[in-house]
């Protein structure tokens, strides 16, 4: 983990969070959220870049170095780095923030192939706080974390996670076993892979991968390569396109992340389909079958963040962030802008998890441990900062 003067989690946060065992208990349905905690609201400013992130003026985790002073390599697991906020962890392919007061952030991380889920953050040292049993064969293992909107009160965490025998969705709670929540997601020798989201609305988003069969995404019976939409027990969420069931847009291979405005409006996945990687505009009920942009080169696309007029979605292969221009109307305006490519800010290898914190703070996971070239310090946490400039970045 790294190192340095280790500091104190705020209390309300290290009472909501435990070791969880493996396997399955009862669980109060009572204390499930039947509402998510709506995003901070976004600013309509230029593309994002990246920047360290400035939480105060004194030395030490969140607080940039001078423009002038070139970061030093890592050494061990100490990483000089401001914007890393956790270093040592294995194949980060899951990040959920916390709610942020403005002064720190903080997230849970998520490793695929251990099951391990973190504490992390700008004002303490990680803290392994679940493992969940987990099969990481074929791309899978854990790969998707969200919060319920009272995280503070309840600890409750939802999980996608593959098993010896299905993917499912799974959430856990502080001294409570993780209790199944959506199962029978189908299984294969690859493309196990999903995403959630909280929805503005109550519900839950769910991507998932077609296990490696691709005429399972438009099988309606079939729960794989599909987006689905449930509530927080697991059944179809009201409002969608069949009320009887949790499909709510199809057509997916092997999907590496969800995003969305504030408002819920206009919502994304990203997927790594047969002959491209590709970005969606999903839409209820409809299939996922005219992408918003294509990567005939396959940079392999994981999360992804909506920054109004700019979206960000990360790369696994590539090792970057493609900053895509939107319109007002929310299409794509322009050819993708790549940073955090060491030549367009500093690399971190291969991305494998992206979700926003704020308006302004995205936090990535790295996942170098998984074929990538893993520096002394990787698997790492990482905040991007979206920085202000004077242009639009539009075509």
């Amino acid at each position: 983990m790294r190192r340095g003067p280790r500091r104190s989690w705020p209390a309300a946060v290290l009472a909501a969070v435990a070791v969880v065992p493996a396997g399955c208990a009862e669980f109060d349905d009572s204390t499930a959220a039947t509402d998510w905690r709506d995003a901070p609201e976004l600013t309509a400013e230029a593309a994002p870049q990246p920047e360290l992130p400035e939480m105060d003026d004194s030395p030490g985790p969140g607080s940039p170095p001078s423009s002038e002073t070139s970061v030093p390599p890592p050494e061990g697991c100490t990483d000089y780095d401001k914007a890393v906020i956790a270093t040592c962890l294995d194949t980060v392919s899951a990040v959920a923030p916390l709610p942020s007061d403005g002064s720190s952030v903080s997230a849970l991380a998520g490793e695929r192939r251990s099951g391990r889920v973190f504490l992390v953050g700008t004002d303490g040292e990680p803290q392994e706080i679940a493992t969940l049993d987990v099969e990481a064969t074929g791309d899978g293992g854990l790969t998707g974390l969200a919060l319920s909107p009272t995280y503070a009160e309840d600890g409750l965490v939802y999980a996608y996670v593959t098993t010896a025998s299905d993917n499912r969705v799974v959430r856990f709670s502080q001294g409570q076993s993780p209790k199944p929540v959506l199962t029978g997601i189908p299984k294969g020798p690859t493309h196990n892979r999903g995403a959630l989201l909280p929805g503005t609305d109550g519900a839950l988003l769910v991507a998932t991968g077609d296990a490696g069969k691709p005429s399972a995404t438009a099988d309606p019976g079939s729960l794989a390569g599909k987006v689905l939409r449930i509530d927080a027990s697991g059944k179809p969420a009201e409002g969608n396109p069949q009320a009887d069931s949790p499909v709510y847009a199809h057509g997916l291979r092997s999907p590496g992340g969800l995003c969305s405005t504030t408002d819920g409006g206009r919502l994304w996945v990203t997927d790594q389909a047969e002959q491209h990687d590709a970005v969606y505009r999903v839409e209820a009920g409809e299939p996922l079958s005219v992408p918003a942009w294509t990567w005939k080169d396959r940079p392999g696309v994981s999360g992804c963040a909506d920054w109004t007029d700019m979206l960000a979605v990360a790369t696994s292969e590539a090792g970057n962030v493609q900053n895509l221009p939107l319109t007002e109307d929310g299409s794509v305006g322009g050819d993708p802008q790549p940073t955090l490519d060491g030549e367009n800010g500093a690399s971190y290898g291969r991305i494998g998890s992206l979700a926003q914190v704020t308006g302004d703070v995205a936090v990535a996971g790295t996942v170098n441990k998984d074929g990538g070239e893993p520096v002394s310090s990787d698997d790492r946490v990482v905040l991007i900062v979206r920085q202000p400039s004077s242009g639009s970045g539009r075509d």
